[in-house]
């Protein structure tokens, strides 16, 4: 009996080390190709784009540039098969095998000599903490992840595995914004679910990124094109030219004058910007510390919300953002403060890229400020109040500019970087996101992904994020925030779903005709 038992073991042992051994075979495979194609191009490694540059060199104590994210899966994934998913999809991208290399013109992706899966997935379990509920465990673990660093000697992302949670599996994700922006990486991770594959393998699902309803899809991606977001990434990398030809017309006219019209453009409009009032002054906004909290609630029936913006005749996102700002006009009510009246101005990034070009990764968004009445307590007035406000938004070309201001930035110094994007933090008390996924559930190793979370970082002095996530046929809301500003987001994520219900009895209530 014993002899069988360390038979097996030992069995185990080989059959674990044979198949770490073949995993390494295969990234060496991958990587002496790369290393192949890059010799025969004469390329030392292919230099970052000046918008992720400026992602890039954004991290500071208060906020480190990392798109943070949960997944809650049941029944529960073993390590090793996760190790091997990961291999097989995502080290397909060659992004999330190379690290990076600063130099004083900017950064170069370059492979990682000394590439390890098991540096990147990483096995971990919750403590057990008295009185406690699991959840919050987990949630108190993604805010100390939140503001843990990732090493830059290394590829900037990370997959932490906890095998046994609530029944099933949680696997918390962290990768850093300059690999790609939130749209892309939804994409790329999906390729990770059953049936997915990187490209080029891959041919565009109708279903990969969804929510045609989406205002930002039908009104602030569609219009601007591919030329028009290259144009733009052109004038992000020619700046410094394209303001001497603004400063020497004549010399500008031998170079491109559409190229110095919209250089132009985007100064008049980081002017405007300038002079935009800086935002209102609540307990959420002021200097963070170096602390995070995240909470998330129970996911509320996208038909119903549906059911809710047809009866108001207005979209889907007017109703999930009504409720934005009632929750966090609510939550200040019971922290004793005034909120009457007031108005608080959230960031919202918004895609650039065609929606098949999901997958490339790099940074194609700008962002459009959007202004929450959260003082207005009536939740049918705050709704339509919403509505005229993203209606003045329809066809805005601030998203565009502030890509361009990015790029800009990318080409300063950081000191000088840091003065120009400040200007966000100042005029801002959170960043909010409204993404789209998948409107059925999808498997990952043969389970189900039940839920799905992410936050995109906030900048300079921004201590609050808000995500809102639509996902197998519920919408979830999320919440980041500095804990100096902020101690506890739970009792703001308390106020989603009673917004939710008041909107929906009142709506219910109103006089409607026959």
């Amino acid at each position: 009996m014993v002899t069988r038992i360390v038979a097996s073991q030992v069995a185990r042992t080989v059959a674990k080390t044979a198949s770490k051994t073949a995993r390494k075979a295969v990234r060496n495979v991958q990587k002496n190709a790369t290393h192949a194609a890059t010799g025969m191009l004469g390329l030392a490694g292919e230099r970052m784009t000046k918008v992720d540059t400026a992602w890039l060199r954004m991290d500071s104590p208060s906020n480190l540039m990392m798109i943070v994210g949960v997944w809650t899966i049941k029944p529960g994934i073993r390590y090793e098969d996760l190790c091997q998913r990961v291999e097989e999809r995502l080290l397909k991208y060659p992004r999330f095998r190379q690290r990076v290399e600063e130099d004083t013109a900017g950064a170069t992706w370059v492979e990682d000599d000394d590439f390890d899966i098991e540096r990147h997935v990483v096995r971990e379990k919750l403590p057990k903490r008295a009185h406690a509920h699991e959840q919050a465990v987990l949630q108190d673990r993604v805010g100390e992840l939140a503001m843990q660093p990732l090493d830059t000697s290394h590829p900037l992302w990370q997959f932490h595995l906890i095998e046994d949670y609530q029944g099933g599996s949680a696997m918390l994700v962290r990768i850093h914004h300059c690999i790609a922006d939130g749209i892309a990486l939804i994409s790329v991770t999906m390729s990770l679910v059953d049936g997915g594959a990187p490209p080029p393998e891959r041919s565009r699902r109708a279903n990969a990124v969804t929510g045609a309803e989406d205002w930002i899809a039908d009104t602030l991606i569609k219009p601007f094109t591919h030329m028009t977001v290259k144009a733009l990434g052109a004038a992000g990398e020619g700046a410094a030219n394209a303001l001497g030809m603004l400063r020497d017309p004549q010399k500008g006219m031998a170079g491109s004058l559409d190229l110095a019209k919209l250089a132009y453009q985007v100064v008049s409009d980081i002017a405007a910007l300038a002079l935009m009032p800086d935002d209102s002054k609540t307990r959420l906004k002021g200097k963070p510390g170096v602390k995070k909290r995240v909470a998330w609630c129970d996911p509320l029936p996208l038909e119903e919300v549906k059911a809710v913006s047809r009866a108001l005749n207005c979209s889907i996102n007017d109703v999930l953002l009504s409720c934005v700002a009632g929750a966090i006009g609510e939550y200040l009510r019971t922290q004793g403060d005034d909120v009457t009246g007031q108005e608080i101005r959230a960031m919202i990034p918004v895609n650039l890229r065609p929606l098949d070009q999901a997958y490339k990764l790099g940074n194609r968004f700008g962002l459009v400020p959007l202004v929450l009445p959260i003082g207005m307590e009536n939740p049918i007035e705050r709704v339509y109040e919403v509505r005229r406000r993203m209606s003045a938004l329809k066809g805005s070309t601030q998203p565009l500019l502030a890509f361009g201001m990015l790029a800009i930035a990318g080409l300063l110094i950081k000191p000088a970087q840091d003065a120009m994007l400040n200007l966000f933090g100042k005029k801002t008390t959170a960043v909010m996101t409204n993404v789209p996924g998948p409107r059925d559930k999808l498997k990952l190793l043969g389970s189900t992904l039940e839920q799905s979370m992410f936050w995109v970082p906030q900048s300079g002095d921004i201590g609050l994020g808000v995500s809102i996530l639509s996902y197998g046929g519920g919408v979830q809301f999320g919440v980041i925030t500095d804990t100096t500003l902020c101690p506890d987001p739970q009792l703001i994520i308390d106020e989603f779903a009673p917004e939710f219900a008041k909107l929906s009895l009142v709506t219910l209530m109103l006089p409607w005709g026959d």
